[in-house]
């Protein structure tokens, strides 16, 4: 079985209730329908009283669907009774009730109240506007202030310490981090493999120096954000500072690595130093090791909100749809 067979296959026995503030576009539409209808997801969509019939008219059974009209005062009331009674919440009843006009904001307040497990944008909204959204509406994770990515990669004759599966980050986001927010991404890429795979973290903080054989300012934010990380989250596997080959190549461990480790040469999470590496190593990976890139999950926030590609096919929104609703699942239970 495959990794995403593994996580289809969790989403089908735990669906979730996955809002879809842009329920007009057509590919949403129909990555929603399709999940939904094969029992993976809860698809609920957000707009006027005419989308029950705009799905109707492009052929889609309404019944597999939840709808929200935005505009019944009503229901409107209740989810922002339950958000501003909420001691985290940022927004007041008037300036909730204003954001509100806008299906994303709508989304995402429905999610704070506990109404839907996530969030998924991304076709009319640009990254900017998801982000922004998320952080006013959701807001971050306890001890965490840094929003990033976690990609997943599925390389063709890798053999790693997880098979052919690699987790990477942060290739999306954040463009520059300093120390702190990279120890943040660590962090976040832990609990994400950890929820969504099950995998105990071994996360692997690179650059192009393993122990010290380099030196400069680029190195001393890595190995400052290593400490910040372990100091954190003492309980996490986090280490480096290595480079890429000594991260993943038990091989080239042995040589470069003269301490004990338990991510040296087995790393499954590497963290980028910065979004430069991050967007080119993943590319490289793509393109030279014909590897399927899942991803990218948005990590940090206090509940799952997924940004997907505006280019994205109706498969790849379907797929990154499914892996949101089986973060949100092992979030709530935890």
């Amino acid at each position: 079985m495959s990794v995403l067979d593994e996580i289809y296959a969790k989403a089908k026995a735990n669906p979730q209730k996955v809002a879809f503030p842009e329920a007009t576009n057509e590919k949403m539409m129909q990555a929603a329908y399709e999940t939904g209808r094969d029992g993976y997801i809860i698809p609920v969509l957000l707009g006027d009283d005419q989308l029950p019939k705009l799905a109707e008219e492009r052929g889609y059974d309404p019944s597999v669907f939840t709808f929200v009209d935005i505009n019944d005062e009503a229901y409107r009331k209740g989810i922002i009774d339950k958000y501003v009674a909420m001691p985290d919440t940022r927004l007041k009843e008037k300036a909730l009730n204003r954001r509100m006009a806008d299906p994303l904001y709508y989304a995402m307040a429905m999610q704070k109240a506990g109404e839907v497990g996530v969030t998924f944008a991304g076709i009319d909204n640009t990254t900017g506007d998801v982000l922004l959204a998320a952080q006013m509406m959701i807001g971050m994770k306890p001890g965490i202030s840094t929003i990033s990515s976690i990609g997943l990669c599925d390389i063709p004759g890798f053999k790693g310490s997880e098979g052919s599966l690699l987790a990477i980050g942060d290739s999306a986001v954040c463009t520059n981090p300093d120390s702190e927010q990279l120890a943040d991404i660590a962090i976040s890429a832990c609990e994400t493999v950890r929820d969504l795979l099950d995998w105990e973290p071994r996360c692997a903080m690179v650059c192009y120096s393993t122990l010290g054989s380099g030196q400069g300012e680029l190195i001393d934010k890595v190995t400052a954000a290593l400490k910040i990380a372990q100091e954190k989250r003492p309980d996490l596997a986090i280490d480096g500072e290595f480079q890429f080959d000594a991260a993943i190549s038990p091989e080239v461990a042995a040589k470069k690595v003269k301490r004990e480790s338990k991510v040296a040469g087995k790393a499954n999470v590497i963290i980028w130093p910065d979004l430069n590496v991050g967007n080119v190593g993943v590319k490289l990976i793509q393109q030279f090791g014909h590897a399927d890139a899942y991803g990218p999950m948005l990590q940090g926030f206090n509940s799952v909100v997924c940004d997907c590609s505006r280019g994205a096919p109706v498969s790849e929104i379907k797929g990154n749809i499914i892996i949101s609703a089986v973060r949100a699942a092992k979030m709530n239970q935890n």
